[in-house]
């Protein structure tokens, strides 16, 4: 039964207290019911005895405490969940924003989502194109994996991201890929960027979209992303899809929870962000995966402005512990005007060497991501002497090498947000590059790859 409570005593910021409580558990939703008739969304954050600590999901304005009421629906938040889900817009807590009917639910997910047993875990293995150059090529995403792009303020992430959700497959199984796009704290103008944009290809059909703007409640905030990660559960493991998660931007979503932090007056952490947020980023993140016995998996890519562009920040730096590696964009390549102004040698995929290679790209994969990485690691060393020295005082090998790191930067990199390569494309245009140079400097392949790639170009 259902009780209904009329003992706020007090609300502060965007919390709010209710007393001689029966039954009420942590996590738990409730509704506030005002003197006006609107209602409320709110959720238990603490219970002490019989007194309930509860979060407002909307603003506290109008809340009068002695004539509006508090029931408790004995169950947390949950989404409604259906194959109709595939391209329509959610807004952070999962109600329709395209002006669609609601969804008629096959079932109703907690979106904390339940645990997976580390030992039904499916190590990743399988490769997905994203159609950009820079990842596939030498940062390789694997499906099951979670790959963090970390971006800066006024570095063009979104556009990368609509990039990836557009163009992003599992080769030989397009039709069972989807896409669930999470857009969280993003102006106006960026959620009209995502929706217009992904209406224009058409890849809406297959894609979820949540959008939280900066004006919600910090609380939606909170949900949002595990919103997203419940439908790419539901999609995955009962649908058997291929889903690719984007967060964007995961510096908004940590904000959010040191403003409900500090509303609590908790302790605060490192940088005044709360002590648990390694822990809370981890529930996220470790939603990814693949399970034995399922055809489904979850691949993430969450994106996250580095505040003052320091990688040592707390949020960059506990995401980069708990993901499989890093995508980093350069301030100094987008000065340059390449797009994505990916930068390759401080990014990072830790799993590429599982999804490269004979059968899953192309086997020479591995020899030409080496021979590029060492080729562009000279060749920026030879840059930075030319303008240290002069380029009279380097040798013609080095030369040849600096040379390589500008026609690198320019065809490889940049290939702006509309070109989609295959993974064939982009090796080629890796071997293009290595023409360039003499046979003998290529000492990271191997001869019969040489023979077949170098001497005869396919």
């Amino acid at each position: 039964m259902i009780k209904e409570y009329k003992t706020i005593s007090e609300v502060v910021g965007p919390l709010m207290l209710v007393e001689d409580v029966e039954n009420v558990t942590y996590d738990e939703l409730g509704e506030i019911l005002l003197p006006t008739g609107e209602k409320r969304l709110c959720k238990v954050l603490e219970v002490n005895g019989s007194t309930a600590l509860v979060q407002l999901f909307e603003s506290a304005a109008g809340i009068n405490l002695k004539e509006s009421t508090v029931r408790f629906l004995g169950h947390g938040t949950q989404l409604a969940v259906s194959p109709d889900m595939l391209g329509r817009v959610f807004d952070g807590m999962g109600r329709p924003k395209d002006g669609g009917p609601a969804l008629i639910a096959e079932k109703y997910l907690d979106i904390n989502g339940l645990p997976m047993n580390p030992a039904a875990r499916d190590y990743p293995s399988e490769f997905i194109q994203t159609g950009v150059s820079a990842i596939d090529g030498l940062n390789t995403l694997v499906r099951g994996q979670k790959l963090p792009i970390f971006s800066a303020s006024g570095l063009p992430h979104a556009d990368l991201a609509a990039q990836i959700a557009r163009q992003a497959k599992v080769r030989g199984s397009e039709g069972n890929f989807a896409v669930v796009f999470a857009a969280i704290g993003i102006t106006h103008e960026e959620a009209e960027f995502f929706a217009s944009d992904f209406r224009r290809t058409g890849a809406i059909d297959r894609t979820v979209l949540f959008m939280n703007l900066a004006n919600d409640p910090a609380v939606e905030r909170i949900a949002t992303p595990r919103m997203a990660l419940t439908a790419a559960e539901y999609l995955a493991f009962d649908l058997g899809m291929h889903v690719l998660v984007i967060l964007t931007d995961i510096t908004n979503y940590a904000e959010a929870l040191r403003e409900v932090s500090a509303a609590r007056k908790e302790v605060p952490g490192r940088r005044g962000y709360p002590g648990y947020l390694y822990t809370d980023l981890a529930t996220m993140y470790e939603r990814a995966g693949r399970k034995k016995g399922y055809d489904g998996s979850i691949t993430m890519i969450p994106i996250l402005t580095m505040p003052e562009e320091d990688k040592t920040h707390p949020i960059p730096d506990l995401t980069g512990y708990i993901t499989e590696g890093q995508i980093i964009l350069s301030r100094e390549l987008y000065r340059k005007g390449i797009k994505p102004p990916i930068d390759v040698l401080p990014s990072l995929s830790r799993l590429k060497d599982k999804g490269i290679g004979n059968g899953k790209t192309r086997e020479d994969h591995a020899d030409t991501m080496n021979q590029l990485f060492a080729a562009y690691a000279r060749g920026k060393e030879c840059l930075e002497l030319v303008t240290i020295l002069g380029e009279a005082a380097l040798t013609e090998v080095d030369l040849m090498y600096a040379k390589f790191s500008q026609a690198f930067e320019k065809e490889y990199v940049s290939q702006g947000y509309d070109t989609d390569r295959t993974i064939e494309e982009t090796l080629d245009i890796g071997w293009k590059l290595l023409r360039d140079m003499p046979r003998a400097e290529l000492k990271r392949i191997r001869d019969e790859y040489l023979d077949k790639y170098y001497d005869q170009p396919v």
